[in-house]
């Protein structure tokens, strides 16, 4: 829903960069010319999924601070990632934190976990969104563990790998694992797989634990008690059953695009507004970004299907101005409501008119029944990661043909279930494609 005005505390603003203090920090290095140690994969996989990618300057002040190539709402990135290796060649087995403000990773237990060869465990500190966003939160939390997970997926599809993905396992059990502050949340697993991965022999030993000291991120971190019920109520029921992994196929970027994906990826941006006027994106632009945004999302979590996507039409040629539903299995556009969506759009999404400015905005809605009755209270997160998953194919898709693109989490949830005439459903994400408006503070 939309929210009462919110005065922001610039001096208690959560430090974006968790660091582990007192434990050994293993360098990864830039650009390796082959990936042929362990390093050098972990380092080009992070690099392109996780890392720092430019920084903004605020002219007022002279302030930087730093993009990532994951994005995140508000910037304020609340997604960490933990990784676990076995049988890396000349990289020891282990626990590890990625360091993104200095592309190094921090060592915080050695030996055989039992997960290979490479799993990664992605959390979330709701404190960083909860700083700005309050109770609504944890949604944004959950939309940007989508985001971070098609990142590292479609690094690794990039790299010849593939990734699986599970959300299901024992909250408490994976946050004792990985030695986790009460801040911040297992929400995602993530295996990486392949023959590209440099493998050798595992180290054998028996896990030893190095520790680490998680940095304070705040002077004073305020409590949220509806954000901590609402992930209380969405851990793993004992007994309750597993949902399948999820297998990534296809490729790294949509049909049409001619850049790499290297440069995609590292110069993808969350635009600020965009251009508007009469400019507008073709028809085959928007049906290979949606193909590339859906593909593989068919059935449930484990295959997609609890998302619908309706789009508000401004400006793509050969198709007139409307509100279409999407339909992924036949790559098709159903029209349900004609005439200028513009400044609909605009007011639906919390009056931002980058929606009204762009080429084409949308509604992701979830079918959260059909994730309760599949997944219990576990549905809700799976239905946000989902949507954030298809967010950040979005933005890739965009920026491969040429087009920017921002996510948008404010909207007001009620006004648009009247306006699409729902019968059931739940709008979660707000999203727009257009042609970016220049930002002179982005340096790379």
């Amino acid at each position: 829903m939309g929210r009462s005005p919110h005065i922001l505390d610039w001096a208690n603003l959560p430090d974006p960069f968790r660091h582990y203090e007192g434990v050994p920090v293993l360098d990864l290095p830039a650009d390796p010319p082959e990936l042929l140690q362990g390093s050098a994969f972990l380092s080009q996989l992070l690099f392109h999924s996780a890392a720092v990618s430019a920084s903004k300057v605020v002219p007022s002040s002279g302030y930087r601070y730093a993009l990532r190539v994951n994005p995140s709402s508000g910037n304020l990135h609340p997604t960490e990632f933990h990784f676990f290796t076995r049988g890396l060649r000349a990289w020891p087995d282990g626990l590890y934190h990625y360091r993104p403000s200095s592309h190094m990773a921090e060592q915080r237990a050695t030996g055989d976990f039992g997960f290979g060869p490479i799993v990664f465990i992605l959390t979330s500190i709701a404190w960083r969104e909860a700083w700005k966003y309050r109770d609504r939160a944890y949604r944004y939390c959950l939309l940007d563990m989508g985001h971070a997970w098609q990142s590292l997926a479609l690094a690794a599809k990039a790299m010849g790998c593939e990734c699986l993905a599970t959300g299901h396992f024992g909250d408490d059990e994976v946050a004792q694992l990985c030695g986790l502050s009460d801040d911040e949340w297992p929400m995602l697993m993530v295996r990486v797989q392949g023959e590209r991965i440099p493998m050798g022999e595992p180290d054998g030993g028996e896990s030893v634990w190095l520790g680490g000291h998680a940095n304070r991120l705040s002077e004073e971190q305020i409590a949220y008690p509806r954000i901590d019920r609402m992930h209380a109520a969405t851990k793993v029921v004992a007994g309750f059953a597993a949902a399948e992994p999820v297998v990534e196929t296809g490729l790294p970027l949509p049909a049409g695009s001619v850049r790499s994906f290297a440069d995609v990826v590292r110069s993808r941006r969350s635009a600020l507004d965009f251009v508007g006027g009469a400019r507008s994106m073709k028809l085959a632009q928007l049906l290979a970004i949606l193909a590339f945004a859906t593909r593989s999302f068919s059935a449930d979590f484990a295959r997609g299907g609890l998302i619908q996507l309706y789009l508000y039409v401004h400006r793509v040629d050969g198709l007139e101005p409307g509100v279409y539903r999407y339909r992924p299995e036949g790559g098709e556009l159903e029209l349900i409501k004609s005439g200028d969506q513009r400044v609909v759009a605009a007011g639906l999404s919390l009056r931002q008119d980058l929606a009204g400015n762009a080429c084409v905005a949308f509604s992701m809605v979830a079918d959260l029944d059909r994730a309760a009755l599949l997944y219990g209270d576990r549905g809700y997160r799976y239905a946000h990661l989902e949507a954030g998953a298809i967010g950040q194919r979005l933005y890739v898709g965009a920026e491969a043909h040429g087009l920017g693109a921002t996510g948008i989490g404010a909207f007001f949830d009620d006004d648009v279930h009247r306006y699409l005439e729902l019968t059931s459903g739940q709008v979660v994400y707000h999203f727009a494609i257009g042609y970016p408006v220049f930002d002179s503070r982005v340096e790379a």
